[in-house]
């Protein structure tokens, strides 16, 4: 494969993610920052395990992305079971296949996007003085046992928590640098002995939005989106973008739905989801919510700007915790890259301090009618423009300001020396 040459002081970077490239996620919060980064000129090699109905489906787009932006793909097959067992497999995998690589190529960073990858990539800094990115994300063990997956009360995931909190601890010791989604994750972090007197070396970088994939929604965009959802034209739509999963409290944004509808006779709630139609359908009724006041859709990437174009009001509401201190939710920055007016809670990242920054929406303070009332008050009092909306987004989820902070980043650790190897 033909590689963007580098400049002469650096050397190439290998980027680990467990996430695949052909999965959704891998499209928005992989693949445009690194294209962005291989285009100011380095040399990024890619290592990923890809799901097979996903990579057999998607593999021709994803290497033809690649391919263009001079990007080196090795993908390795995902594992789903059994359980555990095929997450140590996968990691066996990517350990090897790291150490190969770099024996071939003579690494000057590896970039590990959360846990699993960097323990991989904590193994080449061990073995080959690889100077190492550790993209935290989030707080990944809290996120397992807060959102049920891991029960701690069985000793199998008891065992795997301990080891991922043990990891977690040898990694803010080691890393060269780290990176953070919020404010108020870095804000925890700094709090741990590892990191005593290191401040500098943690960098804040949200979930960008590729603001040219994500148009301000105008009065075309609307009229397509909704006659092809069967939306009427004068309809009130509220609309929401994303997995249901994650701690996202459904029966919540239900209820703000009810009240939006109290005001807004003839109102429709629109999902834009992956998820089984039927299990929103059967909670929405839970609240005295109609079937046909539901507009239900499953969307690849490149339908999503598309169909947000149908609403006029954004919402996202998740638990608050303490691992939803790390939470950059993405699909905020694309809502309101649309210009949709935005709905969320409190205590999920920086969520909150966003929207009292920018006025692009509102933020509650308490899951009740209350609360819901002052939210919607305030979004009809707003004076704020779709387009002014989408410009003060664009000024904290640009995903060219995240391009911006792993260069800087790429360069500063990845200067030539000597592979060791």
């Amino acid at each position: 494969m033909h590689l963007t040459p580098a400049g002469s002081d650096t050397r190439p970077i290998l980027y680990i993610t467990y996430d695949g490239l052909t999965d959704p996620l891998g499209r928005s919060q992989v693949l445009p920052y690194l294209v962005g980064c291989a285009r100011r000129g380095h040399r990024i090699h890619i290592l990923s395990c890809e799901k097979p109905d996903r990579f057999a489906r998607d593999r021709d787009r994803i290497e033809a992305i690649c391919g263009e932006a001079g990007i080196a793909w090795h993908p390795l097959p995902y594992h789903k079971s059994p359980p555990v067992f095929s997450t140590i497999y996968d990691l066996a995998r990517l350990k090897r296949t790291a150490r190969q690589l770099h024996r071939r190529f003579g690494f000057g960073l590896v970039h590990c996007r959360s846990y699993i990858p960097a323990a991989a990539g904590l193994d080449l800094k061990r073995r080959f003085d690889v100077p190492l990115l550790f993209d935290m994300r989030g707080f990944w063990p809290e996120e397992k046992t807060e959102g049920g997956s891991w029960n701690l009360a069985n000793p199998l995931f008891n065992l795997v928590y301990r080891y991922f909190k043990d990891l977690e601890n040898k990694l803010l010791r080691s890393a060269d640098a780290i990176v953070t989604l919020t404010e108020a994750g870095k804000r925890v972090v700094l709090k741990r002995r590892a990191l005593a007197g290191r401040d500098d070396i943690v960098t804040v970088i949200p979930c960008c939005v590729d603001f040219d994939h994500f148009p301000l929604a105008d009065h075309t965009a609307r009229d397509s989106a909704r006659a092809e959802l069967g939306i009427p034209a004068g309809a009130p739509v509220l609309a929401y973008l994303g997995s249901l999963g994650g701690n996202y409290r459904l029966g919540e944004m239900l209820d703000v739905f009810t009240r939006y509808r109290r005001r807004k006779p003839g109102a429709l709630f629109l999902f834009i989801t992956h998820d089984n139609p039927d299990s929103i359908r059967r909670e929405a009724a839970e609240h005295d919510i109609k079937a046909e006041e539901l507009v239900i859709v499953s969307a690849g990437r490149d339908e999503v700007p598309h169909f947000l174009a149908a609403g006029d009001l954004a919402i996202a509401f998740k638990q608050p915790s303490f691992s939803a201190k790390g939470c950059s939710p993405t699909k905020m920055g694309e809502m309101l890259a649309v210009g949709l007016p935005f709905i969320a809670n409190i205590g999920v990242g920086d969520v909150g301090e966003i929207i009292k920054e920018t006025h692009c929406g509102s933020a509650v303070t308490r899951f009740e009618s209350a609360s819901y009332d002052r939210a919607l008050d305030e979004i009809e009092r707003s004076p704020i423009s779709p387009e002014e909306r989408r410009e003060r987004a664009r000024a904290i989820y640009d995903v060219t300001l995240g391009i911006d902070r792993y260069d800087l980043i790429y360069r500063s650790l990845s200067m030539a020396k000597p592979p060791k190897g």
